[in-house]
């Protein structure tokens, strides 16, 4: 069965260094769950590191049985057998049974690159085929912002892919809850998230419904739980490109309403008339107004809204930044439609895989190149 988790890197730095370049291919493939303390060799000796670099990479004309590998690497079979599996559903190694009892595993097409060429069309035909349960469960209309600012990316890009299967027969989740957790949306230890009312479950179908982003107070409103661990599991599903994080742009008037009424307390009118934007922006009319309701204490959102009404939009923008408010952030899916996140989350995919048929190239040449010189 195709299995892989994915996370992206930033390119090595270095074209030449085997180690360096294998060490890059292993995070990116999440070979290793955690290194634990940093080591002087950066886990280059570890199993994983010197399996690929010494025997399946480094030698793609060969193949190797797991009796073979076990001794040559110093590792019980049970271990071995562990490492080779994670291997085989990534599609980058393959096996054949002879008949002798163990399996002899090869790097499939013969090369890295013809490996990873595979690895990166069953991974595009993976994530086509199983989108299909997030367009059957898509309610929300996409209706956009009043203002659509640019989106942050900040979050490295992390996501699984996994072939389609039926649920275990004592399944305690959905197959929304096991899609999710195929997906990488749940964590690499899922444990209780993977039942179908857990909160991580419910926060993802409210996205699939809502137009509005969703904020960190409305989901802890909605869902229950701490704000921390709503915001982490956002987090999480931001990474997988599925989820952006924008600006609540909805919220507009209410944020300007804030900064009105925080500024005016702290700097007085003047202040609001020459640096706060006031003159800059608004008419005699709308400035007399605003003041005059903030000097009384009485204005309100409403008002706010009913002042600006003929504001441009961005304008209002221009004029909360010149305040020194800030609008609040909330969650919403990346995309007006599900073929439209489908197509962000391929984006992001592609980019993954472009650098790493980069650095199957680079291996090649430099395995190629230690061999001849040895």
């Amino acid at each position: 069965m195709f299995s892989v988790r994915l996370v992206e890197h930033p390119l090595p730095t270095t074209e030449r260094d085997v180690d360096g370049l294998i060490a890059w291919m292993i995070d990116t493939l999440s070979l290793v769950r955690k290194r634990g303390d940093a080591t002087a060799d950066h886990g280059r000796a570890g199993p994983v590191h010197r399996l690929l670099r010494d025997h399946l990479f480094g030698h793609p004309d060969r193949s190797w049985d797991a009796q073979m590998l076990a001794d040559e690497l110093a590792q019980m079979p049970a271990s071995l057998n562990h490492h080779l599996s994670r291997l085989v559903e990534t599609g980058l190694i393959g096996f054949t049974n002879e008949g002798k009892g163990w399996r002899k595993y090869y790097l499939r097409g013969g090369s890295l690159s013809n490996a990873v060429a595979h690895l990166q069309q069953h991974g595009s035909m993976v994530l086509q085929q199983r989108f299909e349960l997030v367009n059957q469960r898509w309610t929300r209309s996409g209706e956009p912002l009043p203002v659509e600012l640019p989106q942050d990316e900040s979050a490295p890009f992390s996501i699984g892919l996994v072939d389609h299967r039926p649920l275990p027969d004592e399944a305690v989740g959905s197959l929304l809850s096991y899609w999710m957790n195929d997906f990488g949306l749940l964590g690499e230890r899922p444990g209780a998230e993977i039942q179908e009312d857990s909160i991580s479950v419910r926060l993802f179908s409210t996205l699939l419904e809502r137009n509005l982003p969703l904020s960190l107070d409305e989901a802890t409103e909605l869902h229950g739980g701490q704000k921390a661990r709503i915001g982490r599991i956002l987090e999480r599903f931001r990474a997988t490109g599925m989820v952006e994080r924008v600006a609540r742009t909805d919220r507009l008037n209410t944020a300007l309403w804030t900064a009105m009424t925080s500024q005016h307390q702290r700097r007085g009118e003047d202040w609001m008339l020459k640096k706060g934007g006031f003159q800059r922006l608004l008419n005699e009319q709308q400035q007399s107004g605003l003041l005059k309701a903030l000097a009384q204490g009485s204005l309100s959102v409403e008002d706010v809204a009913n002042h600006l009404s003929t504001v441009e939009a961005r304008e209002q923008m221009l004029l909360l930044n010149l305040l020194g408010g800030r609008l609040p952030m909330g969650y919403r899916m990346s995309g007006a439609s599900a073929s439209a996140v489908q197509r962000r989350v391929q984006d992001r995919l592609d980019r993954v895989m472009r650098r790493m048929v980069r650095v199957a190239g680079l291996l090649d040449e430099a395995l190629a190149a230690s061999k001849g010189s040895s």
